[in-house]
């Protein structure tokens, strides 16, 4: 196992807020699915749509990486994003093969549903394991080499490019699992950041919306870094 690195000067990393998304999903997915009462029609039917949309939502991030952070890196070291890169194919036909897996089970039924979704669970489990082993290695190696070419600045605007290419469904898929899995002041400085570049009543509903994952302190202290309070929204 590769030794952490030890950052001596904080730098921008984009890695880090949606890699706590992507593990946080992931992790809630393998358990959902782990403890799945299949012949339960509306537990399946969730706990697979589930399934379905952390294969989706991989696939895209995948993308988004490949279209924006591995050209930034292949212009200032070229083959510095090889081992990254190649398991990119892998994890993408991974999610298509879960997806489909989670697709045949929804449709079977009895015993035949059971040991499928047991197998799903195994190979979600499998998926996870690969995919936190690379989100450590782009979080490591790939930062060394942005780190030393880029200013932070310049990350930013690769991290807004990417923000800026995001479906509606990407768009709420990351904040429903990024915002609840960050630090009080990583949750802070993220809304700071939508109140003062989001119109008013997209913050608003994103704030409420929060309501119902995070716990009594966790909002307490975001609603007092920010001097929110509840106001209705308009219909």
């Amino acid at each position: 196992m590769q030794t952490v690195q030890n950052h001596t000067a904080k730098r921008h990393d984009f890695y880090r807020n949606i890699h706590k998304a992507l593990r946080a999903l992931m992790a809630d997915t393998l358990v959902r699915v782990g403890k799945l009462d299949s012949n339960d029609e509306q537990e399946t039917a969730a706990a697979l749509a589930q399934v379905q949309s952390l294969c989706s939502f991989t696939e895209g991030h995948l993308r988004h990486e490949d279209l924006h952070v591995h050209p930034a890196m292949e212009a200032v070291t070229p083959g510095s994003t090889h081992a990254a890169a190649s398991e990119h194919p892998e994890h993408v036909l991974a999610c298509r093969q879960l997806s489909a897996l989670a697709h045949e089970a929804l449709a079977a039924h009895g015993e035949l549903r059971a040991d499928m979704v047991a197998r799903l669970y195994h190979q979600l489990a499998l998926f996870m394991a690969e995919s936190l082993h690379h989100m450590y290695l782009e979080e490591t190696d790939n930062n060394a080499v942005l780190w030393a070419s880029y200013t932070d600045m310049q990350l930013v605007g690769i991290e807004m490019a990417i923000v800026a290419t995001l479906t509606p469904e990407e768009h709420g898929m990351s904040m429903r699992w990024m915002l609840p899995s960050l630090t009080p002041s990583e949750r802070l400085e993220l809304m700071m950041g939508m109140r003062n570049g989001a119109p008013v009543q997209v913050f608003c509903a994103t704030m409420e919306a929060l309501r119902d994952f995070l716990d009594a302190r966790q909002w307490e202290l975001l609603a007092e870094g920010l001097g929110y309070e509840s106001q209705p929204l308009a219909a």
